[in-house]
């Protein structure tokens, strides 16, 4: 027992109290999709995570927690996610805005001209990694490029969820080795090592697992089914021409989106910015789709603000007559997001709750004591870092905590702490956005318009490079030692 500083005794938490919650979050979002199938994101999981915060709640007033500390716990999580939130409505908005303006219908013409479906899924995936090398940010590179690239996937007859997961494969090379990228920066910080040196060790797993990945996506897009024929393609690009004033200055907001993200400018201002000014921009280059949009009144200004201003709020909306080209525009709008949000919300204020109340270290400190040789800590930082992914839904928890819990282990053991740095970006960034109700698996789902379960089998180099980070540690290759400082490693 330990005292708080109310003076009451608090109980530590015990193997059940750890297995209770986790076991109770495996069976309601298993029971979840068994009865809604990939409906069960549109609400019941989100149901299943809140009950989980309640069990979760309910085991740390039984230790001797009060509710009050219950309480701060989840205002601290909800704090903790505000910036993606905004994120996520300015991404809803700016989807809706730039479909209104022209940007994604011009970057999807232009897109279906240059690239070939047979190596459309090899040119996604490094399109999206020089994209996100460049600006460190998969978020927005998803949100820009990738939302184009999933557009033009529909309309040339390739698979969009294979596009997606080429998407994310590029989005997650820049986010975890872009020395712009906050999760890099925030991984060298945690295990006290050089950010500069931390991204030389990552090159070791990133490039082997982005080349694994592309040749993958060469492979798919040399074997798949025909893309849709010539006759088709014209007829959905004579149809945007026609519908819409196809010209590079329409691209404007995207070349202003990525000079922000460049000069690091807070994502959510950027991509609001860049919205407003798609907005003004549209406004002159596609005067009657914004009146069509809103029903014009006949007065240009009012209806261009009203038609921005709905863009955001609800999304875009067009009748072609061409179904394809429809599904493409007719989405966005920052409601759009509400049930991400809801889905995030839930899930990192159970992640914290299991963290504040003990319950993750409950289950862990077992691990690291089984783990008696490398292989075996490096599966075990992995399982951790992918656990918590899976538990607390967000992937800086994952990334922060076995940056904590196993720094000292890994110095007693004499490894050197770029291996822990390494491996904690492997199992943790590069994998957040394989779980659907992950801040990063939701955001992406509601931003490319794939379900997270259709995409996540193609996500290859989010399997790729964290199994290359195991098997590392499995044969010692790439694994630097430095003096131990009190745990000798068993054979």
């Amino acid at each position: 027992m330990t005292e708080r500083p109310g003076g009451d005794d608090v109980a530590q938490p015990s193997l059940a109290d750890a297995l209770v919650p986790l076991g109770l979050l495996t069976t309601l979002i298993a029971g979840s999709l068994w009865l809604f199938g990939l409906d069960a994101l549109d609400g019941p999981v989100q149901v299943a995570l809140l009950m989980c915060c309640a069990v979760a709640a309910l085991i740390a007033m039984r230790n001797g927690h009060d509710f009050e500390a219950v309480r701060e716990t989840g205002r601290g999580a909800l704090s903790s996610v505000t910036s993606a939130v905004f994120i996520l409505l300015a991404v809803g908005a700016l989807i809706g805005v730039w479909n209104l303006s022209g940007t994604i219908p011009t970057l999807v013409y232009y897109g279906i001209q240059i690239l070939s479906p047979g190596w459309y899924y090899a040119a996604a995936a490094v399109i999206c990694g020089v994209v996100a090398l460049s600006i460190g940010s998969s978020w927005t590179t998803a949100a820009t490029i990738g939302v184009g690239l999933v557009g033009i996937a529909s309309l040339i007859g390739v698979s969009p969820e294979i596009t997606a997961g080429a998407v994310i494969s590029g989005a997650y090379l820049g986010d975890k080795t872009s020395p712009l990228s906050e999760t890099t920066v925030l991984t060298a910080q945690v295990v006290g090592v050089d950010v500069h040196e931390h991204i030389k060790r990552q090159v070791w797993t990133s490039l082997p697992a982005f080349v694994v990945a592309v040749a993958v996506f060469a492979l798919l897009g040399a074997t798949g089914p025909d893309a849709v024929g010539t006759d088709e393609t014209d007829n959905d690009l004579a149809r945007l021409d026609e519908v819409y004033w196809i010209t590079p200055v329409a691209l404007l907001p995207l070349v202003l989106l990525a000079y922000l993200s460049v000069r690091k400018v807070p994502p959510s201002l950027a991509l609001l910015a860049s919205t407003i000014f798609a907005g003004v921009v549209g406004a002159f280059l596609q005067p009657e789709v914004y009146a069509e949009f809103v029903a014009g009144s006949g007065n240009v200004v009012v209806e261009s603000v009203k038609a921005v201003w709905l863009a955001m709020g609800n999304g875009f909306s067009i009748d072609t007559g061409i179904a394809d080209v429809d599904r493409l525009l007719s989405r966005g709008g920052m409601d759009s997001m509400l049930l991400t949000i809801w889905l995030i919300l839930g899930a990192v204020t159970f992640g914290a709750l299991l963290e504040e109340f003990g319950l993750i270290d409950r289950l862990v400190q077992p691990m690291i004591r089984a783990a008696r040789t490398t292989g075996r800590l490096f599966v075990t930082v992995f399982a951790c870092g992918f656990g918590l992914n899976l538990v607390a839904g967000d992937q800086y928890i994952a990334l922060v905590l076995p940056g904590r819990i196993f720094r000292a282990e890994f110095a007693r053991r004499g490894l050197a702490p770029t291996n822990l740095s390494r491996l904690a970006a492997d199992s943790a960034t590069v994998t957040s956005p394989l779980v659907p109700w992950n801040s990063c698996g939701a955001f992406m789902g509601a931003t490319l318009g794939v379900s997270t379960l259709l995409y996540a089998p193609y996500a290859v180099f989010c399997y790729a490079s964290p199994a290359l980070s195991v098997l590392y540690g499995v044969t010692g290759f790439r694994i630097e030692k430095t003096p131990v400082t009190g745990l000798e490693e068993k054979a």
